[in-house]
């Protein structure tokens, strides 16, 4: 007969269930005894806050300075004066006789106007120069104090051309002396012009003319 011995693997197999009971039974009461002991906590610990500074911010109301005005000056103290002064009402004649024959001062005259031009300066034809300034230029002779100095230049002569076509009122505005002012001012008088025209009709025109003198080399 074979000889049944219980294998080591059928009794491992039955303490394992033992022992898996046995754990679950001592992790139960471990549990209860984790939950039935009070733990107890240290008392909160209360931290106390500084009390923080509240700037309180205050709107500031710009207000107008009302300027007073000065008080008023006051009024003077009347002094009195003694009125011993009597005065005498002044008498007026009106039936005093005015003597007709007392010169009587008249106001000065009023200042004589000024004669009004009675002339064009520019017109709608200006006189024209009968035969031209070479005629005019030949009509010159070169004077001989001018000559010996050695004077040169250019003389401006300024006139009226009246209606009739003649010179008037020739007088030099621009000289170089040594006799050549008058030699100019002699052939402007004697020159002769076309008078100017201002609508369709002869007037007299201020006009003017310059000589050249010049010494030959």
């Amino acid at each position: 007969m074979i000889n049944e011995r219980k294998s080591p693997k059928a009794d491992l197999k039955k303490s394992y269930t033992v022992y898996l009971e046995a754990g679950l039974i001592l992790a139960l009461l471990v549990m209860i005894l984790a939950v039935k002991v009070n733990i107890e906590d240290e008392p909160p610990q209360v931290v106390e806050l500084d009390e923080q500074e509240v700037v309180e911010m205050e709107e500031v109301v710009q207000t107008k300075q009302i300027e007073t005005p000065p008080p008023p000056p006051r009024p003077p103290v009347p002094v009195e004066v003694p009125n011993d002064e009597i005065i005498e009402d002044e008498i007026i004649d009106l039936d005093a006789e005015l003597d007709m024959n007392q010169q009587m001062d008249l106001p000065p005259p009023p200042p004589e106007e000024e004669e009004e031009e009675d002339f064009f300066v520019v017109v709608e034809q200006m006189p024209k120069l009968i035969g031209g300034m070479a005629k005019l230029q030949g009509s010159v002779s070169y004077p001989e104090m001018a000559r010996r100095a050695g004077i040169e230049g250019r003389v401006t002569v300024q006139f009226i051309v009246n209606e009739q076509g003649n010179v008037e009122n020739a007088r030099v505005v621009r000289g170089i002396g040594g006799g050549c002012d008058e030699e100019a001012l002699k052939a402007v008088k004697q020159a002769e012009f076309e008078p100017g025209m201002q609508r369709g009709r002869p007037v007299r025109v201020q006009y003017a003319l310059s000589i050249n003198f010049r010494l030959e080399n």
